[in-house]
């Protein structure tokens, strides 16, 4: 007996592993070589494609697809139906499996609803990603962008407010009260 659940119409391939706690949904596919960590949440009709990599408490929502080359560090938010790209000129007769990029989504990010994330690109620590986003180049920690293509319009703390920094340099998450620091176009929690 596994010490995950996977809904009867999802299909794993061998050689995944996936960590106690982790539900995976109706339809879900994990292609081979999967790595996927504890309590994470597999919405459904999602895509896990072969060698992906997934953090513990990963929330993955419904229609996503993740392709190779993929990383997604610990308590990521994956919305629904956002997209993954992992090649960046493809042509349906041309087989550029060798030219696949990385991407890697760090500790604590979330990216919105129907955004799409072009290969190569990192999304830093606790950044945000608006929902329909198309993000073309790498985000930094902390960083809130949004439209397409994506802009930076501010800051976030890892609670996902908005950051408001005052004449030093220093802002308060109004809901755990954890202080921030904006100092080189970089944002540190104290």
């Amino acid at each position: 007996m596994s010490d995950y659940f996977s809904h009867e119409t999802a299909v794993i391939d061998k050689g995944s592993v996936i960590g106690a706690g982790t539900k995976i949904w109706h339809f879900s596919h994990i292609m081979p070589n999967c790595k996927i960590g504890e309590k994470c949440n597999i919405g459904q009709n999602v895509v896990i494609s072969p060698d992906v990599v997934l953090g513990n408490n990963v929330k993955v929502q419904n229609n996503v697809s993740i392709y190779t080359g993929v990383i997604c560090e610990d308590d990521v938010f994956l919305g629904p139906s956002m997209v993954f790209t992992n090649v960046i000129n493809p042509r349906s007769a041309i087989i550029r499996k060798e030219e696949y990029l990385k991407t890697r989504v760090k500790k604590g990010a979330s990216i919105g609803a129907n955004a799409t994330i072009v290969c190569g690109n990192d999304i830093g620590e606790y950044a945000f990603i608006g929902a329909g986003a198309v993000v073309t180049k790498e985000i930094p920690a902390y960083s809130l962008w949004v439209g397409n293509p994506a802009k930076q319009i501010g800051w976030v703390s890892e609670y996902g407010h908005r950051l408001n920094f005052n004449e030093n340099g220093i802002a308060v998450c109004p809901e755990s009260n954890q202080e921030y620091k904006l100092e080189n176009n970089q944002v540190n929690q104290l």
